[in-house]
């Protein structure tokens, strides 16, 4: 027997909302202008064939009720775009840092991590951390639309010996930025949950810290749900194999809990392989009211107003 064809491209919008939610962390600059085949021409401003711009993606997130977005830029090319976006779109607030593995490169370290990946440096890369660092606090301190430091942390997967000092340094000069500015911290941790803890514990974590697209069990969980640390969920808790994410997100109270897409990544089961998109969240939001045995409707509300407490009103 022939085995089916994958598909690819854009998938269907899904079935709206019953009310409006929050996309907590989603990276609109790599999603723009993304060319797939799959968007529905019915829906404006973009066809099958074209690359849909940021307007295009706006509006289809809209139409199921993700009404509103933090847009996260993470290395120096993101950083300007999202400062510029957040501005000109109400329904986007921005987080910008140099992520985990960003600041590697920055710092010219050029080893090979366990992920067994050489070394890609970009032009970008020529611009020493500390400035790239000092560009980050710039336009934090300039944009107002900016409300969260991120993301920042650890990733033990894409980091040798040398290439995890600077990545926890460069961590501590994130959570001191947002402490000293009142925004919130985005965490990434990968394959690091003990360190990361272990920084936010000795240097003392933002009143608003986030770990972004969670990938703890329940031991985490326990651990966020004692500091009042949130936790976002992406499209990984509604894959088939992961029963423990499910459990940690059973762990933790409601007020805790956020969703995200971290477009373009993590799309939602069953379109896993496929672009991901904010207009795609619902399929999360669904998956998060099956596991903790909650309305939909509750879900949506709480989501929305636990993103208020974090970012402030858009």
């Amino acid at each position: 027997m022939a085995r089916k064809r994958r598909e690819t491209g854009w998938p269907p919008s899904p079935e709206p909302l019953p009310s409006p939610v929050v996309d907590n962390h989603t990276h609109l600059d790599s999603v723009v202008g993304w060319r797939a085949d799959g968007w529905d021409p019915a829906e404006p401003a973009a066809s099958a064939a074209a690359a849909p711009d940021l307007a295009a993606h706006l509006t289809r997130a809209a139409a199921v009720g993700v009404t509103r977005m933090v847009q996260v830029g993470c290395d120096l090319d993101a950083l300007t775009w999202t400062d510029a976006a957040v501005r000109a779109h109400p329904a986007l607030l921005g987080a910008v840092a140099i992520h985990p593995n960003e600041a590697v490169l920055h710092a010219g370290v050029r080893e090979v991590a366990p992920d067994g990946l050489e070394p890609d440096p970009q032009p970008r890369h020529d611009v020493p951390l500390d400035e790239a660092l000092a560009a980050v606090a710039a336009v934090a301190r300039a944009n107002p639309r900016v409300r969260a430091i991120g993301e920042t942390g650890l990733d033990h997967f894409r980091a040798g010996e040398r290439g995890r000092q600077v990545q926890r340094e460069a961590f501590r000069a994130h959570v001191a930025l947002a402490k000293e500015l009142g925004l919130a911290l985005q965490i990434h941790d990968r394959d690091a949950h003990d360190e990361v803890v272990d920084v936010l514990r000795r240097d003392g974590a933002p009143e608003r810290t986030v770990f972004h697209c969670f990938s703890g069990g329940a031991d985490l969980a326990r651990v966020c749900a004692d500091e009042g640390w949130y936790c976002s969920f992406a499209g990984p808790v509604s894959f088939p194999a992961n029963e423990e994410l499910r459990a940690a997100l059973r762990v933790l109270p409601a007020s805790l809990v956020l969703v995200e897409t971290d477009a373009p990544y993590l799309t939602v089961h069953p379109h896993r392989g496929r672009p991901n998109a904010p207009y795609l969240l619902p399929g999360t939001l669904r998956a998060v009211a099956e596991a903790t045995g909650r309305s939909l409707a509750d879900v949506c509300v709480q989501v929305s107003d636990v993103s208020e407490a974090v970012y402030g009103p858009w």
